[in-house]
């Protein structure tokens, strides 16, 4: 298991996550890396795990993985309910 991954702790992904407006069209992106948070959202989904990640990408740690999760789910908290009406 990867050192990191040993503390699971909340991470502020405000200190990892930056948005430049000339870097990959201005998506969040993981310490002004080309690496974006839909990159990381969308290996997880297809299955891989952290460590492998963090193998194949070693530029990553468990730490960013985290941040892009908790970055996620920040935004996703943030986006308005639609309510459904009958007609």
């Amino acid at each position: 298991m990867h050192k990191d991954l040993k503390d699971n702790r909340m991470v502020d992904y405000r200190k990892i996550i930056t948005i430049e407006a000339g870097k990959r069209g201005g998506k969040p992106c993981i310490r002004g890396m080309r690496i974006t948070v839909y990159d990381i959202l969308n290996w997880l989904a297809s299955g891989m795990s952290t460590e492998k990640i963090v193998e194949e990408y070693p530029e990553l740690q468990a730490e960013d993985i985290f941040a892009a999760l908790s970055f996620a789910a920040d935004r996703e908290r943030r986006i308005p309910t639609l309510t459904t009406c009958i007609f």
